[in-house]
């Protein structure tokens, strides 16, 4: 009887789900966060910075890894889920002919004190070159409207996260944008890999400075 009411129960869902009849977004590359209250909220944007630094040691000695990352402003989504929720977004995409998986990435971000990163390629002096080193969430898709896709997440974690929606027939695109979302409590932040460096080098000047005063 349980699992009788529990098939009714999902059903019910999936079919206040087609019934919401949510318009899709306005332009493409847009995504909209779906929620268990039937209402949509489109996730904040941003403007992808790409950035390319090399490890302490690679400037030091030579040896190390020069990373490629995106880099977006703040450390922290204002869209968040909880992970005992079904995620679902509406993404605009140029059309819905295209197998998502080939045009769509869901990946987590590190969060520090002033920004989120991922990292999407790395060249070590010993381990060579890597490329598509983002961290990806895995997503189930279907056809939604005209040219959008509805997407479910099939894995969660907590965290930050991004969605990129690339255009498959445009091969120079000029700008990447980001839209944001967040599982989960937020993160304690720490200072990012530019600023860690320089915090602990000012400390120890500072300890050293102290111990000759002290003598």
């Amino acid at each position: 009887m349980k699992k009788l009411l529990l098939l009714a129960a999902c059903l019910i869902a999936a079919a206040q789900l087609d019934a919401q009849n949510i318009a899709e977004p306005d332009f493409t590359g847009e995504v909209l966060g779906l929620r268990a209250d039937g209402t949509a909220t489109l996730l904040e944007k941003h403007t992808v910075q790409l950035q390319t630094k090399a490890g302490a040691t690679a400037y030091i000695f030579g040896i190390g890894k020069v990373k490629t990352r995106i880099v977006i402003d703040g450390s922290h989504s204002s869209t968040r889920y909880s992970l005992e929720d079904e995620i679902q977004f509406i993404v605009k995409a140029v059309d819905n002919s295209t197998d998502p998986l080939s045009i769509i990435d869901i990946f987590r971000m590190k969060p520090s004190k002033k920004d989120r990163r991922a990292e999407i390629a790395a060249t070590g002096t010993f381990s060579g070159a890597s490329s598509n080193n983002l961290d990806r969430l895995q997503f189930k898709a279907k056809k939604y409207g005209e040219t959008s896709y509805l997407l479910t997440l099939a894995t969660k974690s907590a965290g930050e996260f991004g969605i990129t929606v690339r255009n498959p027939n445009n091969l120079d695109e000029k700008a990447l944008i980001v839209s944001t979302f967040a599982i989960g409590e937020p993160e304690q932040t720490a200072d990012s890999d530019e600023e860690a460096p320089v915090k602990e080098k000012k400390a120890k000047k500072e300890k050293n400075k102290k111990g000759k005063s002290d003598e």
